[in-house]
């Protein structure tokens, strides 16, 4: 006899209200997830192309802060087709509970399950809109249901010395259940096959709807949670037994090579960031945007193709170990370990190394660009130049501790 399969009906509620206050200047104007990454994405599409390419295309995005240039991208980027009950929708803090803004991860959630109540999921992926990372969400799903846990989270190796920016998970020796999850831990433990490293959250979560509803409710009843997911959730759920690890070097993605094969960069700084942008130009990159089995979905501007001119003095210049999107104009200039956001103009005798340009920037001639992130709409002047005294940029950008000059958006850069 014939038995019709019938697959498990899933949420996705990506997490996208955060503030990114160590991202400034670049979340001065907008919110994190929409920082644009790699010359035409926003930090939003990693998250969005994973569940979209594993099939799950029933997707809410919670947002709070400056959510407007995000919420523009989602309508205009992420349009499905309605026939089979696709969408991705943008869902702004509503005050459902009362007239509070989202207190926290967790909150949001709360303050949200009425999306639940409509759709009625047998599970939800909860993820975060904010890092850079090709995962099958499907193999983790799996993962979840043969478990039997209330609760998945997705780990990777991080150094101990990175502790501090993650929660923290430790794992039962002799399953895949978690004993303990520390959020942000000063003092964490190694692991037993590698004291110097630890395994660290990845802030996704497969959630068994029953079990993610009950124990919002609990918490909203706990005066003395910080109503965070990592903070108080999973914990919670680690004491009743209910919580299991996924280990991300387990999941396989179509088309990835052993050079990128999980990959993830949380983007939180500016040097994260721009290590991430840095990851993309390599001769042989770390992270390879060229995957066509499974691509990364965007947005694109009505531009022409990139152009390299040359010029009568300078010549055609140099352009090497560099991403140049539509639009982008390089004459007789020199462009090397950067990445150039749509049209951008680059003129002659200029030089542009080791930097990210955001989209409209306008390299002046003869100027000098050096480990530097410039965001939307900036001109740096002719004769100008940046990352080759410190203390001179310092009067006028925000330094990175690894010495990074970020230059926010339509600032107005002082002549030399």
């Amino acid at each position: 006899m014939y038995t019709r399969f019938t697959a498990p009906s899933v949420l996705s509620m990506v997490l996208a209200g955060g503030q990114g206050s160590r991202l400034l200047p670049l979340t001065l104007v907008r919110a994190k997830p929409a920082v644009p990454y790699g010359g035409q994405y926003r930090l939003i599409d990693f998250a969005l192309s994973n569940l979209a390419n594993a099939g799950y295309r029933k997707i809410v995005v919670l947002t709070q802060y400056k959510s407007h240039s995000l919420d523009v991208h989602l309508s205009t980027t992420w349009r499905m087709s309605t026939f089979l009950g696709n969408y991705v929708t943008s869902v702004p803090a509503q005050m459902r509970r009362g007239p509070q803004w989202f207190a926290g991860s967790a909150d949001a959630l709360f303050q949200n399950l009425n999306l639940i109540d409509d759709e009625q999921p047998d599970y939800i992926f909860v993820f975060g809109a904010d890092h850079i990372y090709r995962m099958d969400p499907a193999q983790m799903l799996q993962h979840h249901i043969d478990s039997g846990a209330g609760v998945t989270v997705a780990g990777i190796r991080v150094p101990i010395a990175e502790a501090g920016a993650f929660g923290v998970i430790e794992r039962n020796p002799h399953s895949s259940m978690i004993d303990a999850f520390l959020e942000k831990p000063t003092d964490p433990k190694g692991l037993p096959d590698s004291p110097d490293e630890v395994l660290a959250s990845m802030g996704n979560y497969v959630f068994t709807t029953e079990v993610l509803v009950d124990v919002l409710n609990a918490d909203a009843q706990d005066k003395e949670s910080g109503r965070d997911i990592g903070g108080d959730l999973i914990p919670a759920l680690v004491a009743s037994g209910q919580a299991n690890v996924y280990d991300f070097t387990t999941n396989v993605v179509p088309g990835e090579t052993p050079r990128d094969q999980h990959y993830w960069r949380d983007v939180g700084t500016i040097d994260s960031y721009y290590e991430a942008n840095m990851d993309l130009v390599a001769p042989h990159p770390i992270f390879n945007l060229y995957n066509e089995q499974w691509p990364v979905f965007t947005s694109f501007r009505t531009l022409p193709p990139a152009k390299v001119v040359a010029h009568g003095e300078y010549g055609a210049g140099e352009i090497a170990n560099s991403m140049l999107s539509q639009g982008c104009i390089v004459t007789g200039a020199t462009v090397r370990n950067s990445v150039l956001s749509p049209n951008c103009r680059v003129e002659p005798g200029a030089v542009v190394e080791g930097s990210i340009l955001f989209d409209d920037v306008h390299i002046g001639a003869n100027s000098v660009v050096r480990n530097a992130i410039v965001d939307k709409h900036v001109v740096i002047p002719r004769g100008r130049q940046i990352g080759v005294d410190r203390e001179r940029d310092a009067e006028e950008f925000v330094i990175s501790p690894g010495g990074i000059a970020a230059i926010g958006k339509g600032h107005k850069v002082k002549y030399a």
